[in-house]
């Protein structure tokens, strides 16, 4: 089977974007089609100043949300990332095979990077090296396939980069692996500034939808959404991006097609209000079941404890082949008795 692997990052509370963008995908058609595995990143969180009792609760939400939007343990591996030592294992072997001048040239680095100097912070040396802790969580299974939003596909192409450089320099050791892209609202925009995504370490929460969002919360988030001059209803992403985003969350929760649907409108309120009642009604079963599986934690913990072990089991034989062909001496194994 293809074997597909994903994270998702615990540095805020997940959104409509994660959910419509990602993990919806992963429960509706990865896991069902592929050796499908999928990894809370929490050693990601740490790039920036973060609140350390904050992240391990974000890490717990973010596993539990996953399993409440569909993902089953039976039939995908899910595991956190820290709990896998094969992660930070690898990612040091292979940043011996990267450069300095790729790891600069990453548009993500560059980005916040610029932000953290704004801010008068100094910028950590794992916010630079952490495309290369993303390809070792990648080539640690051997994963054919990464779906990623598209502004991850340059880390995938850097993934792909190392994997053939260290198989051309030390003998085949890894499968080069290829980003998938979700077609329909991989990119989910924020509400009052649809030029940028949704994101959930963004500051701007009345243009975030959660995923635990009470609907009244949602209705109004949606009701306050920037849209764009003019009254006609028209799909244009790029001179009506307000609209547009509006009409990609609509079609993607209803199944429609944007263009199709702006026909139907003759008032942004109306839209606005479709859209809200959408997104409400396709959250529901997701906050339904987060409610239950937080009411047994014991569950999540064992999916949890269960899931690390299937991929400490999965990755350990190709991270040690990697320290093998690189030139490091093995373990000298305990004398029998």
């Amino acid at each position: 089977m293809t074997r597909v692997f994903s994270g998702i990052k615990p540095t805020g509370h997940l959104t409509l974007g994660n959910y419509l963008g990602a993990m919806r995908q992963w429960a509706a058609v990865d896991q069902h089609r592929s050796d499908a595995l999928f990894c809370v990143v929490d050693l990601h969180a740490l790039t920036v100043d973060h609140d350390p009792a904050r992240v391990r609760r974000l890490s717990r939400q973010a596993a539990t949300l996953l399993l409440a939007a569909g993902l089953d343990p039976e039939l995908c591996t899910l595991f956190v990332q820290s709990h896998v030592d094969e992660h930070a294992r690898l990612s040091y072997v292979l940043e011996c095979v990267a450069t300095d001048g790729e790891m600069r040239r990453m548009i993500q680095y560059r980005e916040k990077a610029a932000r953290e100097r704004e801010r008068g912070g100094s910028v950590r040396l794992s916010l630079l090296t952490y495309p290369v802790l993303m390809a070792a969580d990648i080539l640690a299974y051997g994963a054919d396939e990464v779906p990623v939003g598209d502004d991850q596909a340059q880390h995938v192409e850097l993934t792909r980069d190392l994997a053939v450089r260290f198989n051309q320099r030390y003998g085949g050791t890894f499968v080069v692996p290829r980003a998938t892209v979700p077609k329909v609202a991989a990119r989910v925009m924020n509400l009052q500034d649809p030029t940028s995504k949704m994101g959930k370490s963004d500051d701007s929460g009345p243009g975030i939808v959660y995923l635990l969002d009470e609907p009244e919360v949602v209705r109004k988030k949606v009701a306050r959404a920037v849209t764009d001059s003019g009254r006609d209803v028209v799909y244009d992403r790029e001179g009506r991006p307000g609209v547009a985003n509006l009409l990609e969350v609509l079609a993607a929760c209803t199944g429609g097609e944007p263009g199709a649907l702006a026909g139907a409108y003759a008032s942004y309120g109306q839209l606005k209000k479709d859209t809200a009642e959408a997104v409400v009604e396709v959250l529901r079963p997701v906050r339904a079941r987060h409610r239950e599986l937080c009411a047994d934690p014991g569950f999540v913990e064992g999916v949890l404890r269960a899931g690390a072990e299937k991929a400490r089991a999965m990755a350990r034989p190709r991270v040690d082949a990697a320290y093998r062909v690189i030139g490091l001496l093995p373990p000298v194994p305990n004398a029998a008795r």
